[in-house]
Order: C-alpha cells, then structure tokens, then sequence
C-alpha cells in the first residue's frame, strides 16, 4: 500500500489491519519512504491509542460529574423535603389554632351572653329593691298619717 494510498484510507476511518502491520520496505530500496511510512504508522496508533485514553478519561470524569451532581441533588432535596415536611405539619397546626380560636370566640361569646343577661337581672333587682324601699316609706308615710289623723 502507497503513502497515498495510506493517507486516503486514514481519511476514511480507522486503519485496517494490513495497515497497522510493519512496512517492508519495497524491492526497490526506497528506504526513506518505508520510514517515513513506519513513522506516519506509529504516529496513528499512538494518536488512536492516546484518543481512545481520551475517550475513557472523559467518560469517567463524566460519570463522575454524574454522581456528584447526583450527590448534591440528593443533598439539596432532603433539606427541601425536610422544609416540605415541616411546612405541611405547621400548615395542620395553624388549621387546628384556627378551630380552637373559633371554639373560644364562640365560648366567649356566650359568657358575654350569659353576664349581660346576669347584669340585667341584677339590675331588676336593684330596681325592685329600690322600688320596694320607695313603696315601703311610702306605707309608712301613710300610716303615720292615719295614726296622725286618728289620735287627733
């Protein structure tokens, strides 16, 4: 296979087996070519070789980078599931604040209810007592004046 020929296939693709096998040289004696061909060969595998290290390295750095993003999002989303949690049990516990501040309104409500209803009856009473007071001087206006009257 020529240098041309060589050059085409590595335009191609890979080099095929015969291609990666030591050049003889030729029955001519062109000893340069030959060298030059050995050089242009051992140049391609090792810059196959190289790129295929490459290839691994970088596969592995990514893999990598996979699991320590992967890492940190586990990280981040147990304090945010953690957040979550506490918010759902402090929402339960505002709703059930809720209610019993509802219940107390309503309790307080009637106690309200109930004292305004005792204070106005207290206040009857004083009325009545008052008016009892005012009905007894009156009797006793009016029975001293009878006795008054019936002594004179």
């Amino acid at each position: 296979m020529s240098l041309h020929q060589r050059t085409s296939a590595r335009r191609r693709g890979p080099l095929s087996p015969e291609c990666e096998k030591p050049l003889q040289p030729n029955s001519a004696g062109n000893d340069l070519e030959s060298s030059l061909l050995q050089i242009f060969t051992d140049h391609h595998r090792t810059s196959l070789r190289l790129r295929e290290t490459t290839v691994i390295e970088t596969e592995k750095a990514k893999k990598e980078a996979v699991r320590v993003a992967d890492l940190l999002v586990d990280e981040v989303n147990g304090g945010v599931q953690e957040s979550f949690v506490n918010e759902k049990r402090i929402e339960m516990e505002i709703r059930g604040l809720a209610a019993s501040i509802v219940r107390f309104m309503k309790q307080s409500d009637q106690w309200l209810t109930a004292t305004h209803s005792i204070n106005t009856a207290i206040k009857e009473i004083g009325d009545f007592e008052n008016w009892m007071k005012t009905m007894e001087y009156d009797c006793k206006s009016i029975t001293t004046a009878i006795h008054n009257i019936h002594k004179e």
